[in-house]
């Protein structure tokens, strides 16, 4: 097989993987339209509001830098981080190079009034509420370990409404959350890069 059988061929596996991951999204949003849920509407709808700018997860990395000491506010400091890691790499860098329009953009789909958020005039791939909660969950929820499964759970709750509200498709909230994975890990690398060393040249407090 030469060079350009051998690009024709990837650039078609490419093509019928990106057809078939859309035509999961496509269904996955109609099956979620098409099932009257008003009790979780409500609750998902105050979930996805309060995780706007981030919100929800300043306040919680607000309490644990009240409460936890030195070690509280270093990991605060650090999820803080991770979420500013997130929040640039997804919303300034891949959104910008996707493009992709948001569930609805083309007039396909109602959303019903008791699902109703803020919808972002911004490009749909990847989520950033989604990115920015997996940043938190993970750079919180590895400093302080009690919090990782509450954290995750609700890091994938807020991405699931992302999703139930009908402003994103479950393939923008699943790269959102491995942007913010990698963040939140990335995060915390540079976090101990940068403390300051004991005279045994190890970082004066351990992560």
């Amino acid at each position: 097989m030469d060079e350009s059988a051998g690009l024709t061929s990837a650039k078609e596996w490419i093509a019928e993987v990106r057809a078939q991951s859309s035509a999961v999204d496509h269904a996955i949003v109609a099956a979620v339209e098409g099932t009257k849920t008003p009790a979780l509407d409500r609750f998902l709808v105050r979930l996805s509001d309060a995780a706007n700018g981030s919100r929800l997860w300043f306040a919680i990395a607000g309490v644990v830098a009240a409460a936890g000491g030195h070690r509280g506010r270093r990991a605060a400091g650090q999820a803080v981080l991770a979420i500013g890691l997130a929040s640039s790499t997804s919303n300034l860098a891949l959104k910008s190079l996707s493009r992709r329009r948001r569930p609805g953009a083309s007039g396909e789909g109602q959303i019903v009034a008791s699902r109703r958020v803020r919808r972002p005039s911004s490009p749909s791939f990847p989520s950033g509420h989604a990115a920015s909660a997996f940043a938190f969950a993970s750079s919180m929820g590895e400093s302080v370990p009690a919090l990782w499964v509450p954290l995750h759970l609700a890091a994938g709750l807020v991405a699931y409404a992302r999703v139930h509200t009908g402003v994103h498709y479950p393939s923008d909230v699943a790269a959102g959350a491995l942007v913010g994975a990698l963040s939140g890990w990335t995060a915390r690398r540079l976090a101990r890069r940068l403390a300051p060393a004991t005279p045994g040249g190890r970082p004066a407090c351990p992560s």
